[in-house]
């Protein structure tokens, strides 16, 4: 498991582009055959993948959480955005398709990840946070995600929010997740932008052609930078931090939040004359 330290709201002004991706930006991820975990200091987020290709791959608790298995003090959610395959969870099998999505609750002890076919095997997203109350494991389809269409063809961010795990839909203790997908055409998410001091929030950006590019704005609104971000590449947001995007072509992100709350609409919005 790798360990990841952010830069506060006063030194990321100074950094470098490269000391702004080492601290921000998760390029590791979705290595074939592997699991990979990154841990987070903002609201001691773990983000990670799994990829299995001939063989399942176990999630086992890293020693920097200093726990019996990975679940013990946490929840979890499991996005699927590879081909068919399943999780085994405590010895019971659950089947996700292409986005659909499981949330584990804390106190599950074995995990396990499989693909329906070597050849094109699943790509599990996991995000997860530390859980104070136990919420049972629950199968959320793509199909029955809670939709909301946003923005206009006019303002290039026709884009629809599908809420998996929030307080109208699956249960859980702090951890908030769901997908966004941009409407061919259009490039913009989260415009205006805006800050949520009381939870921290992780973006995967995917569904990304290879040669296109996310530009992710991040920091202060008087003192903005970018990261250039691929597909399969994931910004961690901090509570300070502004958070939007444009690209080169449409993408597709999940979002996924974790602190104080879990009122989806509670932000602090941000002018797009007042950023700089």
């Amino acid at each position: 498991m790798e360990t990841r330290y952010l830069a506060d709201g006063v030194r990321y002004a100074a950094m470098t582009a490269a000391e702004l991706r080492d601290a921000f930006l998760v390029t590791t991820l979705f290595a074939p055959g592997e699991l990979r975990l990154v841990y987070c200091e903002a609201d001691r987020a773990v983000i990670g993948s799994a990829v299995p290709v001939g063989r399942p791959v176990a999630l086992a608790a890293a020693d920097e959480l200093r726990a019996a298995f990975f679940c013990q003090r946490r929840e979890l959610g499991i996005l699927n955005i590879g081909a068919a395959g399943s999780v085994r969870v405590d010895g019971t099998t659950h089947a996700l398709g292409p986005r659909d999505l499981l949330y584990v609750g804390r106190g599950s002890r074995d995990i396990v990840f499989a693909s329906d076919d070597a050849r094109e095997p699943a790509q599990f997203y996991l995000a997860s946070y530390p859980a104070h109350a136990a919420f049972p494991t629950v199968l959320a389809r793509s199909a029955d995600a809670a939709k909301v269409q946003l923005g206009s063809q006019a303002e290039c961010n026709r884009r629809t929010i599908n809420k998996y795990i929030h307080p109208g839909g699956v249960q859980s203790c702090q951890l908030v997740m769901g997908v966004t997908a941009l409407e061919e055409g259009s490039v913009w998410n989260t415009m205006p932008p805006h800050t949520h001091t009381r939870r921290s929030e992780v973006y995967l950006y995917f569904d990304l052609a290879p040669e296109a590019r996310v530009f992710h704005f991040m920091g202060r609104p008087d003192e903005t930078r970018h990261l250039v971000v691929a597909d399969r590449q994931v910004v961690i947001s901090p509570a300070w931090s502004i958070h939007c995007a444009t690209a080169t072509r449409r993408y597709t992100l999940c979002w996924a939040m974790g602190g104080e709350n879990q009122t989806f609409d509670d932000m602090d919005g941000i002018q797009v004359g007042a950023l700089r």
